[in-house]
């Protein structure tokens, strides 16, 4: 295999890079789940809500309950973001409409009426945080696809992780880390390499799902900025919906040509690839057309594992 064609490592044709029925199922049952992971808070929060409810004997009881007045400002509609710009007294009012409009109405019910509500509105805040789990599931995956191929060349890595932005020496057991891991970088040889997910480009003022820099994580601010300092750019969709494949593929494809226009007008190349979870008959034919021609250098289906880790393996070699 020629190193220009990487993709022909585990590509024969566009159709390798089809999404079978399987595998779309599979990816839906996997979003049922998240789902229901994320879903899993917002239920034991209602429970205790109607534990502490329950002391009330009337709705306008429930007012005077210090402990979940937080919980009444959400089962009166007021999400977490509202309530932060909202003052005392009118988060006061938007509590006492819930009591006299929604609870009072209910009569003995009225616990079991705000619990509902306060679920109502927390599952509105879960169906926006479900609305790019399609991406965070795919960059678990690859994270974890890259942990395993430096793991099999034995090469050690440092981690960043996304919560309190710390970089992480790597350990025995690396279970799970993928779930907080925004960054990877390794050394190996000569090469110093650090990848970055979700990324605004200074230069391009876009965010990029994937880059991977020529440098330690301790020099990255000063390379940001620096064009010389990419190695790779890629574009990462995990929807795995059939019905928004198409659109997923031209935003991709529309940010990949972006990436290559402002590279080359610095008189740079650096690598290119896609991963996608939803890829169908012509979308497939349009990325195989693009690897041929060399305008994009590598690409897999997120739901073929073996795609995944040739990507992976790949990306660790650059």
């Amino acid at each position: 295999m020629s190193k220009s064609r990487p993709h022909r490592a585990h590509l024969r044709s566009s159709a390798d890079l089809e999404t079978s029925y399987e595998a779309i199922r599979a990816g839906f049952v996997s979003l049922a789940l998240e789902k229901n992971r994320r879903a899993t808070p917002f239920v034991a929060q209602a429970r205790s809500l109607k534990v502490a409810a329950s002391d009330a004997k009337s709705p306008t009881d429930l007012i005077k309950i210090e402990e979940i007045q937080s919980a009444l400002l959400t089962a009166a509609g007021v999400s977490d973001k509202a309530a932060g710009h909202l003052r005392p007294e009118d988060k006061a009012a938007a509590i006492l409409g819930l009591v006299e409009n929604f609870l009072a109405p209910a009569g003995e019910n009225f616990v079991e009426e705000l619990v509902f509500r306060f679920l109502l509105t927390r599952g509105d805040t879960l169906g926006g945080s479900m609305r790019n789990v399609g991406g965070v599931l795919a960059q678990r995956k690859l994270s974890r696809a890259l942990i395993s191929s430096l793991a099999v060349a034995g090469t050690g890595y440092r981690w960043l992780h996304a919560a309190n932005n710390s970089w992480t020496p790597m350990t025995d057991d690396d279970s799970d880390i993928e779930l907080q891991l925004r960054g990877l970088s390794w050394t190996k040889a000569r090469r110093r390499r650090t990848v970055i997910f979700n990324m605004t480009v200074p230069f391009l003022k876009n965010n990029v799902d994937l880059c991977l820099f020529n440098c330690v994580p301790e020099d990255l601010q000063a390379n940001v900025g620096s064009p010389a300092a990419y190695v790779a750019l890629g574009e990462l969709k995990g929807g795995i919906d059939p019905a928004g494949a198409d659109e997923h593929w031209k935003t991709a494809r529309t940010a990949l040509t972006r990436i290559r226009f402002v590279f080359e007008q610095r008189g740079m190349k650096p690598h290119t690839f896609f991963v996608g979870a939803a890829i169908a008959k012509k979308m497939a034919q349009e990325i195989w057309a693009d690897l041929e021609s060399g305008t994009l250098e590598n690409a897999a289906n997120l739901t073929v594992d073996a795609q995944v880790a040739s990507v992976s393996s790949w990306l660790c070699k650059l």
